[in-house]
């Protein structure tokens, strides 16, 4: 395997286009076609090691294991570097990878986001009594509190025009030719109506059917066919060059990209059995291997049926989660001026640590890179925790 092959294999697991727009998400050192190096154990595909933070210790654990590739959920590239001395841990971490010919990949929000991602993980724990959560199965109607968009890339535009109907097979299979018409493996999708169409030739023109200065009256067929944005100028052009008409006329309707429901910035988890607060935390105990969580309740403790769920540090969909209708929110830290807004505006507040809510979901994701690459040799850093100790 090269480190191509491992990108494309994260893709299928966390696309990287469902990543925030401000995120730092993809191959941040290395060669996409190079080797990945490190293969132990009669292994042939290489090394690969998981890790939420890529330390100067994981580092150090990579390299002694001899790792070709290590995927570290957190971007250890945030902010551009000028130099790579010494001088500081991430100028260490990136020389140290990059003479040792360690690659390093991160997918973050791109793995939030993703159906069966780090929150989905997180709802499993939820939503289950206690103890009871099962892998991939989330107690109670679960979609992103911000939806992602997607759906078919043929679909950014309509084009309509209006032909007579003996000719509307000649420009059908000429916007085909062009690139509209596609949706999915199909080609050549169009709706057609049929009415009146009329014009007034005007002097100096040369229609094809009617007379200068007379009401011309045509059966016509609308036709209608998507295409995508880049296509577009080719299109217009085809249709203008080919349509009978002298000029013909043509509407261009942008669409609106599909919400995908299950995709997307955190999530809004309706419980199938309303929970108090003491519930949740115990079974986020449970579920994340803590003993302790943090949380404040906005009014009474009432069961709760609609919690908000965001991994890591979520304090910039709280609002969202509240219009939504969560009464509780989920997440990894806040401040405690966005605890005591949130908790003013009605929504109680769980937090259960930054990396305790990502760092459990490594053994899922190693899993999943067994399965679709078998020849790997997946292991998650030992030496990879979180930073803050509670005494």
């Amino acid at each position: 395997m090269n480190v191509q092959d491992l990108m494309d294999t994260m893709d299928r697991i966390a696309p990287l286009k469902f990543a925030e727009p401000w995120d730092k998400v993809g191959l941040q050192l290395g060669v996409a076609d190079r080797a990945i190096g490190g293969g132990k154990g009669g292994k042939k595909g290489g090394s690969v090691l998981l890790t939420i933070d890529l330390t100067e210790e994981v580092l150090d654990e990579a390299m002694k294991k001899q790792v070709g590739v290590i995927v570290a959920y957190h971007p250890p590239l945030w902010t551009p570097l000028t130099k790579l001395t010494d001088q500081t841990h991430t100028e260490r971490i990136i020389r140290g990878a990059a003479e040792a010919g360690i690659a390093i990949y991160t997918p973050h929000t791109a793995l939030d986001a993703a159906p069966g991602g780090v929150t989905d993980w997180l709802c499993e724990g939820i939503g289950s009594p206690r103890g009871e959560s099962k892998p991939g199965v989330i107690d109670g109607d679960c979609r992103a509190l911000s939806p992602a968009v997607g759906g078919d890339a043929g679909r950014e535009v309509k084009v309509i025009t209006f032909v007579p109907k003996d000719q509307i097979d000649h420009v059908r299979n000429a916007l085909g030719t062009a690139g509209a018409g596609g949706i999915g493996d199909y080609k050549l999708c169009s709706f057609t109506t049929s009415g009146e169409g009329t014009f007034v030739p005007g002097p100096g023109t040369n229609p094809t059917i009617g007379t200068v200065g007379s009401l011309a009256r045509v059966d016509e067929v609308r036709l209608e066919m998507v295409c995508e944005k880049r296509a577009l100028p080719l299109v217009i052009e085809t249709l203008k060059h080919l349509h009978p008409y002298e000029e013909p006329a043509y509407d261009i309707v942008e669409l609106v990209a599909e919400p995908l429901r299950r995709i997307g910035s955190g999530r809004r988890l309706t419980l199938d059995q309303p929970a108090h607060m003491g519930d949740l935390i115990d079974r986020l105990k449970a579920h994340l291997g803590r003993s302790r969580m943090r949380y404040a309740i906005a009014g009474d403790d009432r069961p709760f049926r609609t919690i908000g769920v965001v991994p890591g540090s979520g304090a910039s969909l709280v609002d969202l989660a509240r219009t939504e209708g969560c009464e509780v929110f989920i997440t990894g830290e806040m401040t405690h001026h966005e605890i005591l807004a949130a908790r003013q505006s009605g929504i109680s507040i769980l937090l259960a640590g930054h990396t305790n809510t990502e760092r459990g979901y490594l053994p899922r994701l190693q899993d999943r890179l067994h399965e679709l690459c078998p020849e790997l040799r997946v292991d998650i850093a030992e030496r990879d925790r979180d930073c803050l100790v509670v005494g």
